[in-house]
């Protein structure tokens, strides 16, 4: 079962996804995909180990290629989440790299070899700013992601404002 989990910043994401494995008897898995590469980076790295305190989830850190993970069958996945997958891979070298087919391919590979995989991704692009280049080509990424896991999810959910609403499937939890 693969579930998408979407919504805007600190809109309680990361606390639903959470709870959504909670009655999962097997091993969890966070795949976290945030680099720590500046204070606000790190603060909200601890945040959310601190929010896994006592969940019984081991974490791996993956910031690319998630494609190259083996995972075990019987496991949970929350992959946390696509918004700094996708600038990690766009910006890992001094060029800006199309992620989306490697990012999709990665996630496709997940699903298909795990119980359960919840991924977390953002809304990003509903502004209608105009931005600089890397931006407006990341907000395009982004969507293109985010639409092809909508499609192939079971479950497609947003959280607004700390309150999860389906999209499409239902509830995992």
């Amino acid at each position: 079962m693969t579930t998408l989990i979407t919504g805007g910043s600190k809109c309680g994401k990361s606390s639903f996804a959470e709870r959504a494995l909670n009655n999962f008897s097997g091993r969890k898995i966070y795949i976290a995909t945030m680099q720590p590469y500046c204070d606000d980076a790190l603060e909200a790295i601890a945040r959310h180990q601190k929010m896994r305190v006592g969940k019984g989830f081991e974490t791996i850190e993956k910031y690319t290629d998630i494609d190259e993970l083996d995972l075990p069958s019987d496991c949970a996945v929350l992959l946390e989440c696509i918004g700094n997958l996708c600038a990690n891979e766009m910006f890992a070298s001094d060029e800006i790299i199309c992620p989306t087919e490697k990012i999709v391919r990665g996630v496709k590979k997940i699903s298909e070899s795990v119980s359960e995989l919840i991924i977390i991704t953002n809304q990003v692009g509903s502004d209608g700013i105009r931005y600089d280049t890397g931006t407006a080509e990341y907000i395009r990424f982004m969507g293109i992601i985010n639409q092809y896991i909508g499609k192939y999810a079971d479950n497609v959910i947003e959280c607004v404002y700390g309150i999860p609403v389906i999209l499409k499937g239902e509830f995992p939890c």
